[in-house]
């Protein structure tokens, strides 16, 4: 049905306010990254990169910068192993309890993160496992396998088995079969999952305070120093870098999962 002009335009400008109450805020914390004084003041009096120098300099954020993509890494390579295992087990086979299955591993992303936080430092306690590397990765992977579950479990229901099966009546084992048919077909999913995975494992918070010990992540880095009045510069200029480095993966995960019919998750 075609709208009228007076429809189209209130649409646009109703866009528009939408499109300015949520990164207006973004928008500020950009600019506050090149403010010169030391002060968050508006409006800002001179623009500056010194605070990009001296962040790069910092060590404490490059330590922190290091352990967040270390984690985020390992939390993706983890969250890839187990959920293709368990999207293929879902759609590929027939058992009882198989959607309750389902249902129990895309649950974490759903919990509240505080709850998972204290669940996780409630176990690892329990167990013996000291807060550090091990037990970031460990929680993050706990929500990053959800994100690739969904997007492999949807292209494994978009991929016709008579491939596989037309394969495996040629000779094919199941592992040359794996390799030469499903593989590639479900190849963009499992990218775009973990691209998409990395980013939110990149930027966790809430999980990371509660299995982290002593450790600190970018994000943990800038919730520990944004409350000092000395460190606000630096604290806004890590903000960008993390904001950067979440932008890209997922606007590259959104390109490829609009390809796959991936379902991806946020926190």
């Amino acid at each position: 049905m075609e709208q009228s002009r007076p429809a189209r335009i209130v649409l646009r400008i109703f866009t528009i306010l939408t499109l300015v109450f949520i990164y207006f805020p973004i928008a500020v914390i950009v600019l506050y990254a090149f403010n010169g004084n030391t002060s968050l003041q508006w409006p800002i009096g001179n623009l500056t990169l010194e605070w990009f120098g001296r962040a790069l300099r910092d060590p404490g954020i490059r330590s922190a910068l290091l352990l967040s993509l270390e984690v985020a890494t390992l939390a993706t390579i983890v969250a890839l192993f187990l959920g293709s295992l368990a999207a293929f087990a879902v759609q590929r086979f027939r058992f009882f309890g198989r959607e309750t299955i389902s249902f129990i591993v895309i649950l974490p992303l759903a919990l509240p993160g505080i709850v998972t936080g204290i669940a996780l430092n409630s176990a690892f306690r329990a167990v013996g496992i000291p807060l550090g590397t091990l037990t970031i990765v460990l929680g993050h992977a706990t929500f990053c396998v959800v994100v690739i579950y969904n997007n492999v479990i949807a292209r494994l229901r978009r991929t016709a088995r008579s491939t596989e099966e037309a394969s495996m009546d040629l000779g094919a084992d199941t592992f040359r079969t794996f390799h030469a048919i499903t593989l590639p077909a479900i190849r963009t999913a499992l990218l775009a999952g973990g691209i998409l995975a990395f980013a939110l494992s990149f930027d966790e918070v809430i999980v990371t305070t509660f299995t982290a010990g002593l450790q600190q992540t970018l994000p943990i880095w800038i919730l520990s120093n944004y409350l000092r009045p000395t460190q606000a510069p630096l604290v806004n200029v890590v903000a960008v870098f993390v904001l950067l480095l979440s932008i890209v993966p997922v606007y590259v995960a959104a390109r490829m999962s609009s390809g796959t019919g991936g379902a991806s998750g946020t926190r």
